[in-house]
């Protein structure tokens, strides 16, 4: 079974940084796209960010020039860099995974979630 475990959530202040880690554990096949998403209080779950295992990204708008997503495939492991770190940050930050447990046995693997707090 493949778990997601994150961490790098905390308080920070506006226009710092923060950086989300997400290992994956257990045994796969091959773990394909991993994402970041987030979940503000009273909204919906939002995908803030993704890659592939060939290392395409992409971003949602409100994040681009600011978060940096990336991963070390050999570590199993995803990371977003957050710069410049705005209030409207603030959400539980989940991590993704789309994994391959056997060819033609695909699965969604989710975290927990961490919390980021931008607030001064």
């Amino acid at each position: 079974q493949v778990q997601l475990v994150e961490s790098g959530g905390g308080l920070v202040q506006p226009g710092g940084s923060l950086r989300l880690s997400c290992a994956a554990s257990g045994i796969a096949f091959s773990i394909n796209a991993m994402g970041w998403y987030r979940q503000a209080p009273g909204k919906q779950r939002e995908l803030v960010a993704v890659i592939t295992s060939g290392g395409s990204t992409n971003y949602v708008d409100s994040v681009k020039g600011r978060f940096t997503i990336s991963r070390d495939n050999a570590k199993n492991t995803v990371y977003l860099q957050m710069n410049s770190l705005r209030p409207e940050d603030t959400a539980v930050y989940y991590c993704n995974a789309d994994i391959t447990v056997r060819p033609g046995n695909d699965l969604s693997s989710w975290g927990k979630g961490t919390l980021v707090t931008v607030s001064s």
